[in-house]
């Protein structure tokens, strides 16, 4: 028994070594729980890292009063465009370069990439040019004092501007997840985010020789942190020890490539857009029952966010290995492997989903110690995580979908699932039925569970196995 322990465990070791570090695993054959873990783990700790940046980008701002928040506040609801493009172009570079490591069509792969950073290029670019020149004005326009304006708007300029390194950060990095490198999307995103909170407070307070450059800073340190990533990612691009490699031969424009990223991009799109924007509409009927309850269910939800990266890490998994397997004509275990990933997102989230329940009041008071707020707060992390298990399967589902390269059939599940159910039927159980804020907490439970069941009747069909791309 103990010998029998003891080689389960150096195994255990032995694949979470081979995880972190990285390997040219086929993930078309053998073990899949293997897969999952080689893939998983790696893409758990980047979003980890993610996570952990967001929170120390703005506890260093906060030292700066409440005008600089909202400033990263503002400018973060204009960069929400930046990442709905990026994670359309993210999820359709998955679906194609996934199918094509699939077919052992490297070539194939390498050249749908750059078609992928070229894309990522060409929107910055419309995002950069009038974010540089009308930056004060967006601020205006979202309500911004002028005081704001005339003080701060150099960080919304900034973070515009650069919006290329996020762009093809988010990009690069499906490219290396897709062809099954997910730990050198790990290391670099680790890389840029380590580089971020070193620089964070040195340009900010002018720590040692750097200049004191307040929020300004924060937008250097930041575009810095992910440009250096973006110039270490083409430098492993280009140096021919991964799966994905740009030569000059892959230099090139393909017309029918770029069209075909363009069109499963644009599912993509529509799918976040539509997903933030439902959120939107929810504040706006919360707002109604005061200022205090709107705060509980921001704080909330950021713990609930913060609380599913992991589990974005793990559903990512899924959409490669559908991908890649679609490409080895291996449809069963393209199936199999989304059953498995789901059991394994299922499992995580039902836990975190138990401890919410149970301690809601905690989480809720590391953030804020009104009552009230506090109450608010309790009532949406535990009314929410009752869905978590449900929800769960759903986000695997969704994503396998895309993976398979169908964005359009989620998009669609999610405008009737947000839009047609989730926003009417929140304003009714809350407004007209009187269940407060509560009654926009069980809309969104009630909507996230008849995504995960229409996800599953028409992942159940089958139709997307035989999509092309």
């Amino acid at each position: 028994m103990k010998s029998n322990l003891q080689n389960k465990t150096r195994k255990l070791f032995k694949n979470l070594v081979e995880a972190i570090s990285g390997s040219q695993h086929d993930f078309t054959k053998g073990s899949l729980k293997r897969a999952i873990f080689l893939l998983s783990v790696p893409m758990v700790l980047e979003m980890l890292m993610e996570s952990i940046f967001a929170i120390v980008d703005i506890f260093f701002v906060s030292k700066l009063g409440a005008d600089a928040i909202a400033t990263v506040g503002i400018t973060e609801s204009f960069i929400t465009i930046v990442y709905s493009i990026a994670i359309g172009l993210s999820t359709a570079t998955t679906a194609i370069v996934a199918r094509r490591i699939g077919e052992k069509d490297q070539k194939g792969a390498s050249v749908a990439a750059f078609q992928a950073i070229i894309c990522g290029f060409a929107f910055s670019l419309l995002i950069a040019i009038p974010g540089i020149i009308y930056s004060s004005e967006m601020l205006l326009l979202m309500g911004a004092s002028e005081e704001l304006v005339a003080n701060y708007s150099g960080y919304t300029s900034i973070m515009l501007g650069g919006n290329v390194v996020i762009m093809l950060l988010f990009i690069i990095n499906a490219v290396f997840r897709s062809s099954g490198d997910a730990a050198i999307s790990m290391r670099v995103l680790w890389f840029a985010n380590i580089l971020n909170i070193i620089l964070d407070p040195c340009l900010i307070f002018g720590i040692g020789p750097f200049p004191e450059l307040g929020i300004i800073g924060a937008a250097i340190a930041t575009n810095v942190g992910r440009g250096l990533a973006v110039v270490f990612q083409f430098y492993l691009l280009f140096n021919r020890k991964h799966r994905i490699i740009l030569t000059l031969n892959s230099l090139i424009i393909d017309i029918k490539v770029l069209l075909k990223l363009l069109r499963l991009s644009f599912g993509g799109m529509f799918q976040i857009l539509i997903a933030t924007s439902s959120w939107v509409f929810l504040v706006r009927i919360i707002s109604v029952f005061g200022s205090e309850i709107v705060a509980g269910y921001t704080i909330g939800i950021r713990v609930i966010i913060f609380a599913f990266l992991p589990s974005v890490g793990i559903s990512n998994a899924s959409a490669t290995l559908v991908g890649q397997n679609l490409g080895a004509n291996k449809p069963k275990r393209a199936e199999n492997a989304v059953w498995a990933t789901a059991k394994i997102n299922m499992i995580f989230l039902g836990l975190v989903s138990v401890v919410f329940i149970a301690f809601p009041d905690f989480f809720i008071r590391l953030f804020v110690d009104t009552q009230n707020v506090v109450d608010s707060g309790a009532s949406c992390l535990r009314i929410l995580s009752y869905s978590f298990f449900v929800y769960g399967l759903g986000m695997v589902l969704i994503n396998s979908i895309n993976g398979a390269g169908d964005t359009v059939t989620p998009t669609i599940i999610n405008f009737f699932c947000f839009w047609l159910i989730e926003i009417p039927l929140a304003y009714f159980l809350s407004i007209t039925f009187g269940m407060n804020e509560d009654g926009v907490f069980y809309s969104i439970i009630i909507s996230e569970t008849l995504l995960t069941l229409t996800a599953m009747i028409i992942f159940k069909k089958g139709k997307w196995k035989l999509k092309k791309v």
